[in-house]
């Protein structure tokens, strides 16, 4: 049987034990050569092993005292006769440091494991991580076994209340929140809808499996089907991460299986103890699935809100920590992880309080403690979430040889297949309906890698270790069917997804640091797209995160935030995160010899390792004249976007003078059309038969034929210069002139049908306008239409004659 020991582990502690022992008998020649052999009393050991007076005998018992020995000194009397102990030089107690001592040591296997993976780099390039755990957990407890000594089994409780909390919280307090907001409602789809449907899915199929799979499953029923459906179900966070780090994919991909994996935990927790229950009662009402609907609600958002109300009282507690840095860490980890606690208290999502903790504690908090103290979170957070992956997947292959197990070839091959066939369906189906939402779409490729990515992993088995033999006879069952999922997923998929990445060629995470134009950019479309909502009337994604940066600013920095920092704008903080990081970097680095005691707002990449000219030093400012001048840019240069009344369309006044300012411009534009066309363009274009060129020869061969008739005095007379490029273009011209005049012809007078003629204009004399003669007789009217058949002025600019409002809108 296992003993008390750390995770019921026994057998190591023989090895200190004979260690020490050994290290006794090395010993026991020193003390005699010290004059200490003589010792009439021997000595007592705390552990029961007694080193005799003799030559150094170890026994199990001490000797009898065969003389009488005499106090030196008797004060009273009563120590008469009573032998003296010797003083007890060595002792071994194993029992007292055993929990620890195992503790450590199991630590220590793990680092020592997590060393050598990554020293050698060709296997890190082929297995993952995780799958090395593994089978090093199944070395450790076969030899553990081979010894003929109980190996330890990963306990539930061990699990849920020192292993995995370190790991959520570590994902959720540096969650990349701007990916996880913009992809929320895909994860809920995912995470809610997903879970409900492999649950159903997988426990209904198992069922009609049972009922045809032979004698020894035929007597388990649907709700212990649904049980272990919503047991192995669940995508596992832990497994997750290990290979999704490992193959670096793209931020998108990342989130939406990472972020299914976190939030599906409530999911999981309503349906276990919902099946669970309902396994023990002998008739599930309507009543029973309606609480049964609404403690999905009550779990999940009981979560949240634990975790935002300790998220809450940690900020504010950091905001006194000014004097007292070194303690700044702690209030980050016993908050976040009372938070998971007191959710496990009441049955909540431990899960959901914890990332709720984290999102919302970390933005004040780091406002609030100093530089070394967000160091020292991160890479103790890093540092301990490490550790317990690690421990998390070396117990789980120890836990496998450990195991009781009970193989049925029918019930874990029909659980693994439809495990990927659930997982396989209830992609694509979701993200056919999900796509018709998203802008940005998730491709074929995409859909694969998020059903592939779907592992299991140590929460599957935990929540099938918690159950209780004596109600469900078949644990044993579940428990090794559960084990072949997890060890098909990390081996199977894990091994296979860096290369399938690879052959279809997905987009990979690109590494590239974060810059000022960047987030200057990234603020400008957030308001930008933000204004658009607002004039839509839209209220939309960025409509919201707008007002709730409004209330966080106007009021929660205020309260959360120490000093005039919560008056800080955004990024102006950014660059001072920038410009500390970069400056750590220059010193990491070696390219700074010493850095100034005070950096003032110019940035690090500035500095040089050589001494600047004695010209180019500034004077020191003193500490409250650097301030004033902070202030005076705070609050002249720093004001980003003063908001105005907010409006939309809905709310707009209408304008009573908005239609008779369009007809007057309408009117304006036609005018001016035609006053255009007047000027510029007073000739309709008519069908040409021939080339300016043969029409001036026919011209000049033949005069007599454009000689205007006797009845054609009202008729202008259009002049024709042979040498001149233009030709004639157009009979329509009185109909132009008598448009612009509004000249009414009188009754009974009617146009000669032959139209207007033309003559050739006689030769210039010399001096003369060689363009434009009038002669005496000519009217105003007709020497104006002369002159614009002759010059029909300058070419219009391009848009010129584009009207100011286009019609049809």
């Amino acid at each position: 049987m296992p003993g008390p020991g750390f995770c019921g582990l026994s057998p190591l502690r023989v090895f200190p034990s004979v260690f020490v022992v050994a290290a006794l008998l090395g010993l026991l020649p020193v003390l005699r050569s010290h004059g200490l052999q003589n010792t009439v009393t021997p000595k007592v050991s705390t552990m029961g092993l007694y080193i005799g007076p003799g030559d150094g005998d170890v026994t199990s018992a001490p000797p009898e005292v065969s003389h009488e020995v005499h106090p030196m000194t008797n004060y009273s009397g009563n120590f008469h006769g009573k032998p003296r102990k010797a003083f007890p030089v060595l002792g071994i107690d194993y029992d007292h440091v055993q929990t620890p001592f195992e503790i450590s040591l199991w630590i220590l296997l793990a680092c020592l494991m997590k060393l050598g993976f990554h020293v050698i780099p060709t296997i890190s390039s082929i297995v993952p991580e995780s799958c090395l755990l593994i089978v090093v957990g199944l070395l450790v407890g076969g030899l553990i076994k081979g010894v003929g000594e109980s190996p330890p089994v990963l306990e539930s409780d061990i699990f849920f209340l020192f292993l995995l909390p370190p790991i959520i919280l570590d994902a959720g307090y540096f969650l990349p929140l701007r990916q996880f907001t913009e992809n929320l409602g895909t994860i809920l789809i995912f995470a809610v809808v997903g879970t409900l449907w492999n649950a159903f899915f997988l426990g209904g199929l198992m069922y009609a499996v049972c009922l045809v799979g032979g004698p020894q499953i035929n007597e388990i029923g649907l709700l212990n089907n649904l049980l272990f459906g919503s047991i192995i179900s669940a995508v596992d966070p832990v497994a997750v991460l290990a290979v999704f780090e490992e193959i670096h994919i793209n931020e998108l991909l990342h989130i939406l299986v990472f972020g299914e994996s976190l939030l599906n935990d409530a999911v999981t927790v309503v349906l276990y103890h919902l099946f669970e229950e309902f396994a023990g009662i002998d008739k599930v009402t309507l009543t029973d699935i309606i609480l049964g609907f609404l403690s999905f609600f009550v779990v999940s958002l009981g979560g949240v809100f634990v975790g935002v109300v300790y998220g809450i009282i940690a900020a504010f507690t950091s905001r006194f920590t000014s004097h007292i840095r070194v303690i700044e860490p702690l209030f980050v980890f016993l908050y976040s992880y009372m938070a998971y606690l007191s959710a496990e208290l009441f049955h909540l999502s431990g899960i959901m309080a914890l990332i709720a903790s984290g999102v919302m504690m970390r933005p004040y908090v780091e406002a609030n403690i100093s530089h070394k103290s967000h160091t020292t979170i991160k890479y103790f957070l890093k540092m301990w979430s490490s550790i317990s992956e690690t421990l998390i997947f070396i117990f789980l292959g120890v836990s496998t040889v450990a195991g009781s197990h009970h193989w049925n070839w029918t019930f874990v091959i029909s659980t693994l297949l439809f495990c990927l066939i659930a997982r396989v369906l209830g992609v694509l189906g979701l993200t056919w309906f999900i796509n018709k939402f998203r802008i940005v779409k998730l491709t074929p490729k995409d859909q694969f890698i998020i059903a592939y990515g779907g592992l299991r992993g140590a929460i599957a088995f935990s929540l099938g270790y918690l159950l209780d033999v004596q109600h469900f006879p078949m644990r044993n069952l579940f428990l090794t069917a559960i084990i072949t999922v997890i060890f098909f997923t990390v081996f199977v998929q894990g091994m296979t997804i860096r290369p399938l990445v690879d052959l279809l060629a997905v987009k990979k995470k690109q590494e590239s640091k974060r810059s000022i134009n960047e987030e200057i950019h990234t603020q400008f479309l957030d308001h930008l797209l933000t204004g658009i909502e607002d004039i839509c009337g839209h209220y939309g994604h960025h409509h919201w995160k707008d007002k709730l940066n409004r209330f966080n600013k106007k009021y929660v920095k205020k309260c959360l935030i120490a000093g005039e920092r919560s008056n800080e704008p955004q990024l102006i903080a950014f660059y001072h995160k920038m410009e500390m990081k970069q400056a750590i970097e220059l010193v990491e680095s070696g390219g700074v010899g010493k850095i100034p005691p005070a950096v003032s707002t110019v940035s690090m990449q500035n500095i040089h390792p050589k001494s600047l000219p004695a010209e180019r030093i500034l004077p020191a400012l003193s500490k409250d004249k650097e301030e004033e001048i902070r202030k005076i840019l705070r609050n002249n240069l720093q004001k980003t976007r003063q908001r105005l009344k907010s409006y939309n369309r809905h709310t707009l006044v209408a304008d009573p003078f908005e239609e008779a300012w369009n007809q007057m411009l309408l009117r304006r534009q036609k005018v001016r059309q035609l006053e255009q066309k007047i000027n510029n363009y007073l000739t309709v274009p008519a069908h040409k038969l021939d080339s300016p060129t043969m029409s001036r020869a026919r011209i000049g061969s033949d005069p007599l034929a454009y000689e205007p008739k006797p009845d054609s005095e009202n008729l202008p007379i259009i002049t024709i210069d042979p040498a001149s490029p233009q030709s004639p273009e157009s009979v329509d011209l009185v109909n132009e002139e008598l448009k612009g005049k509004d000249v009414v012809l009188e009754e009974g007078e009617e146009e000669d049908e032959h139209g207007l003629m033309m003559h050739p204009k006689e030769p210039s004399s010399p001096g003369t306008d060689d363009v434009f003669t009038p002669e005496p007789g000519d009217s105003p009217s007709s020497q104006r239409m002369l002159r614009c058949l002759s010059d029909p002025g300058p070419r219009p600019e391009p848009g010129e004659g584009e009207p100011f409002i286009p019609k049809g809108q």
